[in-house]
């Protein structure tokens, strides 16, 4: 009995469902930004999981790509709900759903899926650090995560903002505690995470997109942010063998 505390029974053809609030703990955790937990449901394989998730399909390609949709509808709304602009969530609910033309394996169909949440999470991760923070603080973020390919300097910051480079070196230590150029190298190696676990690209290839001064410094910085080198990151991490279009990982990424 235990087992199926999770789960609900339709009484009409006795189908044993899951518990909504099991489903709806894991849209409000990509909803909320809970990068780790979202982590982790991938790497259990959860969307492969079709117990209790009732048949929309007898084909399992075609009932899974239901359950995507659904999936995107549920997410994309919460994530309106929760901070997110009404026109960028839908719009990259449309960019997912229309990729689904391009599935033709199950495989492929959970890397759609562990991408498509791994998207939205790690966006409402943004959103929800830069709540309650100062306006130039908030145009300082938009500029660095629009940016993550280019050198972005102080500098940059302070023509963006119409402020000084002093001013807005003090505002990252008292808004965030941490050096500007700090918060800038640790969102160029979290974007490289998304191209190692779900790219082929290269160390120089992905040291060149996000302009590190070479592959060496950014194995280097990798390795001190991360305790793994990007090859061992890679290794331990990566889940798809999807290589994406630069227009593709910008839209990932941004």
């Amino acid at each position: 009995m235990n087992r199926l505390k999770n789960y609900a029974i339709d009484e009409d053809d006795e189908i044993v469902h899951r518990h909504q609030n099991a489903e709806l703990l894991f849209y409000q955790q990509v909803a909320k930004g809970d990068v780790d937990a979202i982590r982790e449901n991938c790497e259990k394989h959860e969307f492969l999981n079709q117990a209790g998730v009732g048949q929309l399909s007898k084909d399992p390609l075609q009932n899974l790509k239901y359950h995507f949709v659904v999936s995107v509808a549920i997410i994309s709304r919460l994530c309106v709900d929760n901070g997110m602009e009404m026109e960028k969530s839908y719009r990259l609910s449309d960019y997912y759903i229309q990729s689904l033309d391009d599935i033709n394996t199950i495989e492929k169909m959970e890397q759609l899926h562990d991408r498509m949440v791994t998207d939205y999470t790690g966006k409402m991760k943004i959103i929800r650090q830069n709540a309650g923070l100062s306006r130039p603080m908030t145009e300082c973020m938009n500029y660095i995560y629009s940016h993550l390919k280019e050198r972005i300097t102080v500098k940059d910051l302070a023509e963006y903002t119409s402020n000084s480079a002093s001013y807005i070196s003090r505002l990252f230590k008292d808004e965030l505690g941490v050096s500007t150029s700090d918060y800038i190298r640790t969102a160029k190696l979290e974007a490289s995470k998304n191209l190692l676990r779900y790219s082929d690209y290269s160390l120089v290839e992905i040291a060149n997109y996000f302009s590190f001064t070479s592959q060496s410094h950014f194995c280097q910085l990798f390795q001190k942010e991360t305790g793994l080198t990007p090859k061992k990151y890679r290794e331990k991490f990566y889940g798809t063998h999807w290589k994406g279009t630069e227009k593709d990982i910008m839209n990932f990424e941004s």
